[in-house]
């Protein structure tokens, strides 16, 4: 019997949040917005798989999560609901907005119970002080847990967390080193010119650090999911295909 029962009347609700451990880096010493959308707040996945009902709720967790990166990122950090609030603020460098674009797992029935693996796929937008749009950066985090004995969520909640880790882990490590960074490292706000300059899709990528690349190889190779988002908001795009470490 495999270790996450699965059956046509149950269904596995799971809610992750996460509380980061101080990380190692140095703040950028600038003053940045931060702008949390309702789309990010209230972020569900939702699909049937093996005739079990699955509903990821990760809004609230995230909304957590991304406090603690930016507060642990740059000096001073101010929250707004929209990006017409940030703008009407004062002395801020630049502001960021970050949405999760996807979410895919598997789970212990898919690998003949021994693990569970997720990847979450995020953007952030950044705007000058002014509104204009900068840069926009990618990442996708990879999280894995061994399958549990019992029924139920917790192999899939641990590997979610440690997806939402693995993806503070290369904000944290990675921005400083991105273009739109570079103002910012001495305390100057994006410009108009800087951000004709940066625009792009720059990607942070680094091999997971948590897992091994079958894990991602797993998740790649997961079922095809229509994620529901909540209620009010557009359906987020499907999880972009993990991108394969490389040496």
């Amino acid at each position: 019997m495999l270790p996450l029962a699965l059956s046509a009347c149950s269904g596995v609700k799971i809610k992750p949040d996460e509380t980061l451990p101080k990380p190692l880096v140095e703040p950028l010493p600038a003053s940045v917005g931060l702008v949390l959308p309702d789309e990010l707040r209230n972020y569900q996945h939702k699909e049937t798989r093996f005739g079990t009902d699955w509903l990821i709720t990760l809004g609230p967790g995230h909304v957590h999560l991304m406090e603690q990166i930016f507060k642990d990122s740059f000096a001073n950090v101010q929250e707004f609901h929209d990006r017409t609030a940030a703008a009407a603020a004062a002395d801020l460098q630049a502001v960021f907005e970050p949405h999760i674009e996807g979410y895919q797992f598997v789970t212990s029935h898919e690998t003949n119970g021994r693990y569970c693996a997720v990847s979450i796929r995020y953007r952030f937008f950044i705007y000058t002080p002014k509104g204009e749009k900068a840069d926009t950066l990618t990442l996708t985090g990879y999280g894995s847990a061994l399958a549990s004995s019992t029924s139920g969520g917790g192999p899939l909640e641990a590997a979610t967390l440690a997806a939402m880790r693995d993806a503070a882990a290369k904000f944290l490590v990675q921005f400083p080193d991105q273009p739109a960074a570079q103002p910012l490292a001495h305390h100057q706000p994006l410009s108009v010119q800087q951000a004709a300059a940066v625009t792009g899709n720059d990607l942070i990528q680094a091999v997971p650090i948590e897992e091994s690349e079958d894990v991602a190889a797993s998740v790649k190779s997961a079922p095809a999911a229509a994620p529901a988002a909540a209620p009010g908001t557009a359906p987020p795009a499907p999880a972009a295909t993990p991108q394969t470490p490389s040496a």
